[in-house]
C-alpha cells in the first residue's frame, strides 16, 4: 500500500560551500529528470553505485526507481534549479522489516558539496519516522568518499568485509556524536553561505534608477562612494549609464560573473529578476524592495515564492524590505545599504531586523565612535536570519562582540543553542522588542512567543545572551565589550573628583549588587598626577576587578587636560576594564582612544558615559556576562532508574492510534506511572512538613520543553517568582534554578531554619526535565506540591496533559532552512 506523498520530508538545505538545494521525495513524474541525471554521471560513479557498467537506464529501471510507497521503499532527490543532482533511497529487507538497505548517488559536478551527508541525515529521519531502526550499506573498498560519509555520520556502526564488498550496518538512533556532527556541518555550511554574501567579488544593482534619492540609485552611490573593491554593474531597462557607470538592460547582459545582486525593483517584478539572476549564476540576493509580507496575504505569498525560487537555484536572500548589508574589511569595503552614514572599521558585528531603524542604528554607531566589522539588516527576514549571522561571526576573526536588534525569533530553540555556543567565545548583546505583546511584526517568518517576557529573558540568560532594555543600553554595553577586557569578578573601584558623582556611581553599584571597594574622592582640584596615582593603585590592587573613573570640570577655573591621556595609558595595559564619565561625553571620545591605523578606536580605548549611573549599569551587564562565561558548562547527567522505552509505550497507548481531537488529560495514576519510569515517586497526601515547591514542564511551540520552578504559595504565585530553563537541564542549570528565585532563602536556611536537601531537589529537576525532553507528547506536567526538607523531597501530587506533537524535536531533525 502506497502512503500519501510525505510533503513533510521536503526541505531546503544549505550545502558545505554555502549554496542551497531542495530535497523532496521522488515521484513517477521525475522519470525524465532521472534519465537526464543518470546521463550526466561518469562511468566510475555509475560503477561505484551499481557495481557494474550501466550507461543508461531502461524503462523498467526508471519505473522501479521513481515508483515508491514512501514506507517500504523510500527515495529522496536533491534538485538545484530544474535539474536533479543527487538521490538517496532505502529498501526494507523482507526478513528484517526494521532494517533497510541504503544507497545514494551524487552527480560528479556536485560531489564534494556535502550532498551525501545531508541526504543521509534526511533519509535517516524519514526511516525513523517509518519505524526503520538500522541501515545496511554495501560499498566497494575503493569508494572511499561514500565510506567516509557513512563512517563520519556519528551513528553507531559495524563493519564487515564479504566477497570483496564492505558492508556497513548503522544504528539510526541519534547519538551525542551524530548530533554534534550534524551541528558542526550545519555551522560550516551556514557560515559559508553568509561569507559568500559578505565577500562578493562583484555586485549588480538591479533597479539602479537615474532618479535622485531613489532606492536603486542610493544603493549604487553608496557602493561607489564606499570604494567597493570589485566592479559594480547598474542594471536599468533603458539607461546607458547610471551615476556615471555603464548600465545593462538585464543582469544576463553583464559580460562578467556576478556574485551578489541588490534588487531594487517593484515587488511584482522581483520574480522575473530572480530567475534572471539564477540564469546568471548569482550567488546571493539583497532585496531592498518593499511590498512583500509586510503588506498582508498577497505580499506574503509573493515573499514565499521569492525565497522558494532563490533557494531552488542555490541563492540565499537578505530581506525583502531590508536596509542591506555592509562589510568594512579593507579587501572588500562593501556598503550595499541605503544608509548614508557607515561607521568605521571595528570589532562589532551588528544584525538588525528593522530596515527603517537600521539607518538610525548606523548613525548612532558612528556618532559613538563604535567600529563595525559587518552589518546586516534582514528586513522581513524571509531567509537569512540572526542565527545565520551567529554561525558566521563565531569563526570571524574580525568580530569580537555581536549586537542583535530582534523583533521576532524565527527558531528560538536554535537561537538558544547557537547563542550558548557562541557566547562562550564572544559576547552577544540583544535588544528584543515587543516585550508587551510577544507578537510578530507583519511580514516576519516567525510565530508569536507564548512564554511571558520574563521567561524569555531567563532563557536568554541561560544561553549567555546579554539582554538589554533599549538601544542606548545596547551601545553602552558594546563599548566595553569591544575595547576593554572582561572583568574577573564584581569588585569595583570608583575614582572621582566630585563627591556627588561618586555617590551616584556608588548608589547604582550597590543597587545592582556589585561589591564597591572604598571610594576614592580626589576632590575638585585633582590633576593628572592625582588621577594617575589613584588609578594605578586601583589597577594594581588584586581586590579590584574593574574601575569607574569619573571626571568633571570644576565649577571655578580650568582643568588639567592631561587627565584623559593618563587614564587611557594606564587602562590600555591593565588587563582590567576601565570605564569613564569624562566631561559628560558619550561613546569613544578621541581623548580616551587608543587610535587605530585608520583613526578609529582600537583595543584599550576607554568608553565614556554621560552619567555615572550609565557607566555602572553597563559595567554590571558585562560583569554578569563574565560570571556566566566563567561558570562551568556543566553536563546533562546520565540518570539511573530511567526506562524510556516503557515511557514511550505508555504515552503512545494513552494517546491511541491516529490523530486526536486535542489534549488528553491523564489520570493521577497514569501520571504517577509515567513519573515512575523516570525514577520519581508520587507519594500522595500525608505529612506536610518542609517547604512546598512547584515544578512545571511544558511543551512550548517555540522553545520546546521548558522547565519552571518556584515556591508553591500564593505570594510566589502573585509575584510570578519562577525560574525558567530549557530542557534538558545540565547539572549547573538545576543548581542555578533553585537559587535564582527571589524566595530562594526559604530553601537555603532563612532565619536559622534548616536548609532543605538541595541535592535531592536538583535531582528531581533533572529527572522531570529529562522526561519532558524525551517525550514531546508531554504538553504539561506539574508536580505540586513537592515538599522539600532536610531529608529530601516528596512529590505529593502530579497532573499530566498529553498531546500529539507536530513533529520530532527540532534538534533531532536533519538540517533544513525554515
Amino acid at each position: 500500500m502506497t502512503e500519501r506523498y510525505p510533503d513533510q520530508w521536503e526541505a531546503d538545505v544549505v550545502l558545505s560551500d554555502g549554496g542551497t538545494a531542495h530535497l523532496r521525495p521522488i515521484r513517477p513524474a521525475d522519470a525524465e529528470l532521472l534519465r537526464d541525471f543518470h546521463a550526466r554521471l561518469s562511468p566510475e560513479t555509475i560503477y561505484y553505485r551499481f557495481f557494474s557498467p550501466r550507461p543508461r537506464l531502461s524503462d523498467r529501471d526508471v519505473e522501479h526507481f521513481t515508483t515508491v510507497d514512501h514506507d517500504r521503499r523510500v527515495a529522496l532527490i536533491a534538485t538545484i534549479g530544474t535539474e536533479m543532482v543527487a538521490v538517496v533511497r532505502y529498501d526494507r529487507l523482507n526478513d528484517r522489516l526494521e532494517t533497510a538497505e541504503v544507497a545514494f548517488l551524487v552527480e560528479d559536478a556536485h560531489q564534494g558539496r556535502g550532498l551525501g551527508p545531508v541526504l543521509l541525515e534526511h533519509i535517516a529521519a524519514a526511516a525513523r519516522e517509518r519505524g526503520v531502526r538500522r541501515f545496511v550499506a554495501s560499498v566497494l573498498p575503493d569508494n572511499r568518499r561514500m565510506t567516509r560519509v557513512f563512517r563520519e555520520a556519528g551513528y553507531r556502526a559495524e563493519q564487515r568485509f564479504e566477497e570483496g564488498v564492505i558492508e556497513l550496518v548503522l544504528d539510526l538512533e541519534p547519538t551525542e556524536t551524530s548530533m554534534e556532527v550534524m551541528a558542526a556541518r550545519e555551522h560550516r555550511a551556514e557560515s559559508r553561505s553568509i561569507q559568500r554574501l559578505l565577500f562578493p567579488r562583484s555586485v549588480a544593482v538591479i533597479g539602479a534608477s537615474r532618479a535622485e534619492h531613489s532606492v536603486g540609485q542610493t544603493v549604487l552611490r553608496n557602493l561607489l562612494s564606499g570604494d567597493f573593491t570589485g566592479p559594480v554593474y547598474p542594471v536599468h531597462p533603458t539607461a546607458v549609464a547610471v551615476a556615471g557607470v555603464r548600465a545593462y538592460q538585464s543582469v544576463l547582459e553583464i559580460p562578467d560573473d556576478v556574485d551578489l545582486a541588490v534588487v531594487a525593483v517593484r515587488a511584482d517584478a522581483v520574480h522575473e529578476v530572480v530567475q534572471e539572476c539564477a540564469g546568471k549564476g548569482v550567488r546571493g540576493l539583497i532585496v531592498v524592495s518593499s511590498g512583500f509580507g509586510e503588506i498582508g496575504d498577497d505580499g506574503r505569498a509573493r515573499q514565499e515564492e521569492l525565497v522558494r525560487l532563490a533557494r531552488a537555484y542555490g541563492m540565499r536572500v537578505v530581506g525583502p524590505n531590508c536596509l542591506g548589508i555592509a562589510n568594512t574589511d579593507g579587501d572588500v569595503r562593501l556598503n550595499a545599504t541605503l544608509a548614508p552614514t557607515m561607521p568605521g572599521r571595528g570589532p562589532v558585528g551588528f544584525f538588525s531586523q528593522s530596515g527603517a531603524l537600521g539607518i538610525a542604528i548606523l548613525q548612532r554607531t558612528a556618532e559613538r565612535g563604535l567600529g563595525l566589522s559587518t552589518f546586516v539588516s534582514a528586513g522581513n527576514r524571509a531567509d537569512v536570519s540572526g542565527n545565520d549571522l551567529m554561525q558566521y561571526w563565531e569563526e570571524d576573526p574580525a568580530t569580537k562582540a555581536v549586537l542583535l536588534y530582534l523583533e521576532s525569533l524565527g527558531n528560538p530553540r536554535k537561537f538558544a543553542r547557537l547563542a550558548r555556543r557562541l557566547g562562550r567565545r564572544k559576547p552577544i548583546v540583544a535588544v528584543k522588542s515587543g516585550r508587551s505583546t510577544q507578537g510578530v511584526p507583519l511580514g516576519h517568518a516567525a510565530r508569536a512567543l507564548t512564554l511571558p517576557d520574563h521567561a524569555v529573558s531567563a532563557l536568554f540568560e541561560q544561553a549567555g545572551v546579554i539582554r538589554v532594555e533599549d538601544l542606548s543600553e545596547l551601545f553602552d554595553v558594546a563599548q566595553i565589550l569591544a575595547y576593554q577586557p572582561l572583568p574577573t569578578g564584581d569588585r569595583i573601584a570608583i575614582i572621582d573628583n566630585s563627591n556627588s558623582l561618586g555617590l551616584l556611581a556608588q548608589d547604582e553599584a550597590v543597587a545592582l549588587g556589585l561589591d564597591v571597594r572604598p571610594r576614592v574622592d580626589l576632590g575638585p582640584r585633582a590633576d593628572a598626577d592625582d588621577y594617575e596615582a589613584a588609578l594605578a593603585s586601583a589597577l594594581d590592587d588584586e581586590s579590584v576587578d574593574a574601575v569607574v573613573a569619573l571626571f568633571t570640570p570644576p565649577t571655578i577655573g580650568g582643568y588639567d587636560v592631561r587627565v584623559p591621556e593618563r587614564i587611557v595609558r594606564l587602562a590600555s595595559t591593565a588587563g582590567k576594564p576601565v570605564v569613564a564619565t569624562y566631561l559628560g561625553t558619550e561613546g569613544m571620545p578621541v581623548d580616551l582612544r587608543v587610535t587605530g591605523p585608520d583613526g578609529t578606536a582600537a583595543e584599550g580605548s576607554v568608553p565614556s558615559y554621560p552619567s555615572p549611573e550609565d557607566a555602572v549599569r553597563a559595567l554590571a551587564y558585562v560583569i554578569r556576562y563574565a560570571r556566566w562565561r566563567r561558570r562551568p558548562t556543566g553536563r546533562v547527567p546520565e540518570l539511573d532508574g530511567v526506562d524510556r522505552d516503557r515511557a514511550r509505550t505508555l504515552v503512545a497507548g494513552w494517546l491511541g492510534p491516529g490523530g486526536t481531537d486535542g489534549p488528553v488529560e491523564a489520570t493521577a495514576g497514569q501520571a504517577a506511572e509515567l513519573l515512575a519510569c523516570y525514577g520519581v515517586e508520587v507519594a500522595g497526601d500525608g505529612a506536610t512538613g518542609g517547604v512546598p515547591v512547584r515544578v512545571l514542564i511544558r511543551e512550548d511551540p517555540s522553545f520546546g520543553a521548558v522547565v519552571s520552578f518556584g515556591v508553591a504559595d500564593e505570594i510566589a504565585a502573585l509575584l510570578d517568582d519562577r525560574a525558567h530553563r530549557l530542557s534538558p537541564l545540565a547539572d549547573v542549570d538545576a543548581a542555578e534554578m533553585i537559587r535564582a528565585i527571589r524566595t530562594a532563602p526559604l530553601l537555603l536556611g532563612h532565619r536559622g531554619a534548616e536548609p532543605v536537601n538541595l541535592a535531592a531537589l536538583e535531582e528531581l529537576l533533572l529527572r522531570a526535565s529529562r522526561l519532558g525532553y524525551d517525550l514531546p507528547e508531554v504538553a504539561r506536567l506539574e508536580l505540586s506540591p513537592v515538599m522539600a526538607d532536610a531529608s529530601g523531597v516528596t512529590v505529593r501530587h502530579a497532573t499530566l496533559t498529553l498531546d500529539r506533537p507536530v513533529g520530532p524535536r527540532p534538534e533531532l531533525e536533519p538540517r533544513r532552512l525554515s
